[in-house]
């Protein structure tokens, strides 16, 4: 009878719960295509999908949108009745690129940078 052997793959799980090295040897899959990184302690969330809300006068979301601007917060997904992350309303779009994979901005009470994986 012979023996099968196993490839072993050392992993490490982040407190984001990321395997990280599987990841990067590309065993699993990178279901993230967002990362969102606070500035003051450099919390990161990352995400599936992303959506800029648009809030009322009575602090409803009026309108998803999927562009960045001052007023709107930043939702990340599952994007149902539950979310990994949002913020307060941006105040201040300090740098971003041309195609949308990052973004620079200031809220009422946060900074961040937001980069497309």
């Amino acid at each position: 009878m012979s023996k099968i052997k196993q490839t072993k793959i050392p992993m490490i799980l982040t407190e984001d719960n990321i395997f990280k090295i599987a990841v990067q040897q590309q065993v699993l899959e990178n279901e993230f295509n967002w990362k969102l990184v606070r500035e003051r302690d450099g919390l990161t969330q990352q995400s599936k999908d992303i959506k800029w809300l648009e809030w009322n006068e009575e602090g409803k979301v009026r309108e998803p949108h999927n562009e960045p601007a001052v007023g709107r917060s930043l939702l990340m997904s599952p994007l149902n009745d539950y979310f990994t992350w949002l913020t307060t309303d941006i105040t201040e779009i300090v740098a971003s690129s041309e195609d949308g994979s990052y973004i620079k901005f200031k809220t009422r009470n946060s900074n961040y940078e937001l980069f497309k994986l």
